[in-house]
């Protein structure tokens, strides 16, 4: 159901929190014929479905543009890049990887994370994660003047260098899968809603700066003003470290629907609601309790007097890193679900909520 071109392009584009232009520019062409589209001054991007009526329950589906990057600090002497996080890392999964410097001239120049070689570390430095302050960027300049010449400077963007491909198996390997998987997802729920009747409102509120504290849902929730919201988010995934009988979002085995998390506790008759749907509709869910991590719901739910909404998490592998692995069967599944539920809905069945 999902599209495989889609995905690539989204999740391939330059999209840090604050910088997300190219991966609008991208949802823009691929939405075109579903809806009109508005924007605000935080970049969020709203596709108002085709259909829509302006009298019946607003149902705000959300995925959030941006991705976790970098971004340059300072330029060294020697033309070395040093850099801060831009959302949240592990920092030992950075060194030795390639990254993309957006330019001032929207160009990119590659460029590899460095840092002390084991040769010339500590006893002590080997055995603890390094520091982001000990770590650099080369771009391949000998000079700050260099370096500044090619349109790299203060503020820099900086992207993990990753494209899209396809594992032996047949899963996803590439970058940004939180959330650009979701963003995918939701445009195809408005293609497979086209011309179908509905008893509600639908508008897709593609998200900015969800990396760095929900910033984006916050204005979208309040602008959309919406009845209802699913959450579309890549969930990390935990079926590579956890016993079988504590996991709860494997690749492969459906969309994980979480009761709680640090930013929500989610509205529990709405997330019936979702369960139930996916077992008449034979749709493969997995349910998730968990302790830290948050999403865009943690934002919406909180909006004006409080919106029902539901999380609808597609796993991902290794989130947070250069590369993650997810299951094009799981984006099929979200897609469905989500198409199910919205058929369900109307006033007196969110009322309910």
């Amino acid at each position: 159901m999902s599209h495989y071109n889609r995905i690539k392009r989204l999740c391939d584009a330059n999209g840090i929190s604050g910088f997300e232009d190219d991966v609008l520019s991208i949802i823009r062409d691929e939405g075109a014929g579903l809806g009109h589209f508005e924007e605000d001054a935080l970049r969020n991007l709203y596709l108002y479905r085709e259909g829509n009526t302006g009298d019946r329950p607003i149902v705000h589906l959300d995925a959030h543009t941006d991705e976790v990057g970098f971004m340059v600090k300072a330029i060294r002497d020697d033309g070395m890049l040093e850099f801060i996080p831009i959302g949240g890392w592990v920092t030992s999964n950075v060194p030795a990887h390639l990254v993309r410097v957006i330019t001032r001239f929207g160009t990119s120049i590659i460029g590899v994370v460095g840092s002390k070689p084991p040769h010339y570390a500590s006893e002590s430095e080997r055995k603890q994660a390094p520091e982001f302050s000990s770590l650099y960027i080369d771009i391949g300049s000998t000079s700050r003047e260099e370096t500044i010449q090619w349109g790299v400077g203060v503020a820099s963007p900086i992207i993990p260098e990753a494209t899209l491909q396809t594992m032996h198996s047949g899963l996803l390997l590439g970058k940004a899968f939180d959330c650009r998987l979701g963003c995918a997802a939701m445009l195809d729920v408005l293609d497979q809603l086209k011309d179908e009747r509905l008893c509600v409102d639908v508008v897709a509120g593609f998200a900015s700066q969800e990396e760095v504290g929900l910033r984006g849902a916050g204005l979208s929730a309040n602008r959309i003003k919406a009845d209802v919201a699913i959450c579309f988010e890549g969930s990390p995934a935990d079926d590579t470290f956890l016993p079988s009988y504590q996991q709860q979002t494997r690749v492969g085995c459906g969309p994980m629907l979480r009761h709680i998390d640090r930013t929500m506790i989610t509205n529990p008759r709405f997330q019936r609601l979702a369960l139930d749907v996916a077992a008449e509709a034979g749709i493969p869910v997995q349910e998730g309790v968990r302790e830290g991590g948050g999403t865009n719901a943690g934002a919406i739910h909180l909006a004006g007097q409080g919106i029902p909404t539901i999380v609808i998490g597609i796993p991902v592998r290794y989130a947070h890193t250069h590369w993650g692995v997810a299951s094009q069967s799981d984006i099929d599944s979200s897609i469905k679900l989500a198409l199910a539920i919205i058929a369900k809905l109307d006033r007196s069945l969110i009322a309910s909520f």
